[in-house]
């Protein structure tokens, strides 16, 4: 009788012992499949941004390589450059010096950050001087398998202020009124070339009530003439006309699920001191609706001297 005590005993402790790991286990797989990286922080993505820099410093092009995304993109003068593009073309910039300023980390969320900065270079590039700047500068990291890649990089001259247009070429505020009509901003959505025109379409129609709504709170713009926030882009497009400028060239790219990247041509109506440009946004997600975060224009490389154009690359 004792023996069967003892057995019956045994066999409950047993089965206690074995559904015990599997509760325990279900707990540790639920809190591993809920958890989600932190968000980085500014001086780590500083500290990356800085460390690509020293690569091309250094001409050690297989460690650029590896820092960029194999999608990576970069926006010049002269061109929209690929992973391969830009490495080749890296090879013919001599970098002897940098210095930053002005670092700001702008989230797109865990996995994707911007960072905006202004640049000054002591280089050549394929043997000529490169204009010092400084530049304005906006870089996109992304978080790839764990690992945190280079995907987007542009840069823009610093350049003194466009002149307001004269009061008798202003919209008035009659004008305004009527051609910026009360109606419901269009929808966008995860294309951000269809999103991207949206935005042309309102700031073509002065429908400049629309064109706030496409912009996130904390979206900021990088020009030559100026570094926006959301309020400052508003009011700076509200003072011209955009209605005749053309656009082209479009090129889209998906950062992650939650943030795309679209380029493209603007080419202004004749004037003495208006260009075409390129132009880059990029849009995210937020709370369900697609938002523009960040835009830069760079005014395109006139036809001259390699000494006079500005270079590509992070220069």
């Amino acid at each position: 009788m004792k023996k069967i005590l003892a057995l019956v005993c045994f066999l409950i402790f047993a089965s206690a012992c074995m559904t015990q790991p599997t509760t325990n286990t279900g707990v540790t797989n639920a809190n591993m499949a809920t958890s989600k990286p932190a968000a980085p922080s500014e001086a780590d993505m500083i500290a990356k941004e800085k460390a690509a820099w020293d690569t091309l410093k250094t001409k050690d092009y297989d460690a650029f390589g590896n820092i960029l995304a194999s999608d990576y993109i970069e926006v010049t003068d002269e061109k929209v450059f690929d992973k391969t593009g830009i490495i080749a073309d890296a090879k013919d910039f001599s970098l002897t010096d940098a210095t930053f300023s002005d670092w700001k980390m702008l989230p797109i969320d865990n996995d994707a950050v911007i960072l905006t900065y202004q640049t000054t270079l002591k280089a050549t590039y394929k043997g000529s001087e490169v204009p010092p700047g400084p530049y304005r500068s906006a870089a996109v990291w992304v978080n790839r398998d764990g690992k945190w890649l280079g995907f987007y990089y542009q840069q823009t001259p610093v350049k003194p202020p466009m002149p307001a247009p004269s009061p008798s070429t202003s919209p008035s505020k009659t004008e305004t009124t009527t051609a910026s009509p009360a109606a419901k901003p269009a929808e966008t959505g995860p294309d951000p070339i269809a999103d991207e025109k949206l935005v042309w379409d309102a700031i073509k129609s002065k429908n400049y009530d629309a064109f706030a709504a496409l912009l996130a709170a904390d979206s900021v713009e990088l020009e030559p003439d100026g570094f926006y926030d959301k309020t400052g882009s508003v009011k700076t497009v509200s003072m011209f006309d955009f209605s005749k400028f053309e656009l082209s060239d479009w090129k889209s790219a998906r950062i992650d699920s939650d943030a795309a990247l679209v380029t493209y041509l603007v080419t202004p109506p004749a004037a003495p001191n208006m260009g075409p440009e390129r132009h880059t946004t990029i849009w995210v997600n937020r709370n369900g609706k697609w938002l523009a975060l960040l835009h830069v224009g760079t005014p395109v490389a006139k036809p001259a001297p390699k000494s006079q154009a500005m270079p590509s690359m992070k220069m």
